[in-house]
């Protein structure tokens, strides 16, 4: 849940919240057994690798705190960045068009980054799924994901003084509507369609290799000064040519000294490219294979 900070009443009954127990029925249990509820994980199913991290982004005060904690260290750097003639936060390989003149702008993901999709993920922990388009559309469609802690307050803070704040999304095309009705009722700030850009968007003379945003990124360069970035993945920042732990970080080791300048990294347990760089990329393996892979990549000293 969302904090709505800095009012020191309200962290006390978010911590009140989450240490609450829930009601039981004093009603004893029927000699039989009732059927299993619809959400209950099917006989057999291994443990969920992601229970601690959904359960952790949902009920631990230090995740809300991190994200509260982000935003405000961006607002207080942003009007000084805005005032640098040179201040710009795309990486060489986006920046095709030169800053100077343009327009001010900030560059946020959505998902994860200003709104709240655990509930998502808390319904395939129940259920012992895991992801399918379906049910993500399905998801996305019902427009009931919340502003993640600081992520409205920043945004307006951007909007109001002057600075175009643009989304870039992976949510597929047909995904467009409810997204931005969705930002909407978050409260976040939304100038009108152009300030989305999705996965289906359409960027001249730039060919989009699967689900990089650099060709988006380029197209915000065209006409924008890029005062920061925001995202909950490596590629929202830059295109990972090559997802290995090893080429990762040697690919965002030049822009370390931008990482809470221009590069506001926010945190995500639940999925990532980072996930499936411990496994050789291969989404076909066995859950449990793929479980196996995680667990050598682990390191004990």
């Amino acid at each position: 849940m969302p904090l709505r900070l800095p009012a020191a009443a309200a962290l006390l009954l978010l911590l009140a919240g989450c240490s609450a127990a829930p009601s039981k029925s004093p009603v004893p249990a029927p000699a039989a057994a009732p059927p299993a509820p619809a959400e209950a994980a099917p006989a057999g199913t291994p443990a969920d690798d992601n229970l601690n991290a959904v359960a952790w982004t949902q009920a631990a005060v230090e995740h809300d705190l991190i994200y509260l904690q982000t935003f405000r260290d961006a607002q207080a750097r942003l009007l000084a960045a805005l005032k640098n003639p040179g201040w710009d936060a795309l990486p060489k390989d986006d920046r095709l068009a030169p800053a100077k003149g343009l327009k001010p702008a900030v560059v946020l993901d959505i998902d994860e980054t200003v709104l709240d999709n655990s509930p998502y993920q808390a319904r395939l922990v129940k259920s012992g799924g895991e992801y399918d388009e379906a049910a993500w559309a399905a998801w996305c469609k019902e427009e009931r994901a919340r502003a993640l802690p600081g992520a409205v307050a920043f945004t307006r803070f951007a909007a109001a003084h002057g600075v175009a704040v643009i989304y870039i999304s992976n949510r597929t095309k047909d995904l467009d509507q409810a997204t931005l009705a969705n930002l909407r009722k978050a409260g976040l700030p939304v100038a009108g369609p152009a300030s989305f850009l999705g996965l289906g968007t359409f960027v001249p003379d730039c060919e989009q290799n699967g689900t990089e945003k650099g060709c988006r990124r380029q197209l915000i360069g065209r006409q924008y000064r890029v005062l920061m970035q925001f995202g909950d993945q490596l590629g929202d920042f830059l295109s990972v040519t090559a997802n290995t732990p090893e080429a990762r970080a040697r690919q965002v080791a030049p822009y370390l000294d931008w990482i809470g300048t221009r590069w506001f990294v926010l945190p995500n347990p639940t999925y990532g490219s980072w996930e499936p760089a411990l496994f050789n990329n291969d989404w076909s393996a066995p859950r449990q294979e793929r479980r196996r892979l995680k667990i050598d990549a682990l390191r004990n000293e």
